[in-house]
């Protein structure tokens, strides 16, 4: 029989996505056996993060104050706002080093199955922030996804009565990719998508 809290840290780290019960064992046991300082400044620093991160009351990202770092920048673009569906999107695109406009983060997608409705993504904020006159164009960089989808058609709705230019992330073939290999959806975006070539 193990310890008892063993058991609770051991099923607390199934709570991470792709972590079963073997995963989080291991996990468990190489902290007590070989690195129970680095479980000490783990715990702490989950703590810290569970405590102090909230939203940015602007573009809804993870932050410690009340306004995150990009939205608080001078240096970016405001007339350009780029929807992402999470903070993980955010740094995708970050380090690409290839945008300097602001973001809203959705925080998820449309899924009526999961009870997740336009409320819950925000979009009544994002529409009032794209209805700024400072605001040109709103960049759609929701998966390609059913719900992607949907919730970009939703928003596109949402926004027919402003003046804003409403664009999407370009889709297709990634490079390196060999047309053999891609999938009919990708190689139909593709398609769609193509843009003339300048001579």
């Amino acid at each position: 029989m193990t310890s008892p809290l063993i058991d609770e840290l051991t099923d607390a780290f199934r709570c991470l996505p792709g972590v079963g019960p073997k995963s989080a064992e291991r996990m468990v046991m190489y902290l007590l056996e070989r690195d129970r300082d680095g479980g000490l400044r783990l715990a702490e620093r989950l703590a810290s993060v569970m405590a102090d991160v909230g939203h940015c009351r602007v573009c809804r990202d993870f932050t410690e104050a009340e306004v995150c770092g990009i939205c608080a920048n001078p240096a970016r673009d405001r007339s350009l706002i780029c929807v992402v569906e999470s903070p993980a999107n955010v740094l995708a695109i970050e380090q690409t080093g290839a945008y300097r406009g602001l973001y809203f983060v959705l925080m998820g997608h449309l899924s009526p199955i999961d009870g997740i409705g336009p409320d819950d993504l925000g979009v009544d904020q994002l529409v009032a922030r794209a209805a700024d006159d400072e605001v040109r164009e709103v960049l759609l960089a929701v998966n390609p996804t059913v719900e992607g989808e949907a919730t970009a058609h939703y928003i596109t709705e949402s926004m027919k009565a402003l003046s804003v230019r409403l664009s999407r992330l370009a889709q297709g073939i990634p490079l390196g990719g060999d047309l053999e290999y891609v999938d009919g959806g990708t190689l139909l975006q593709a398609i769609v998508g193509r843009r003339q070539v300048s001579s």
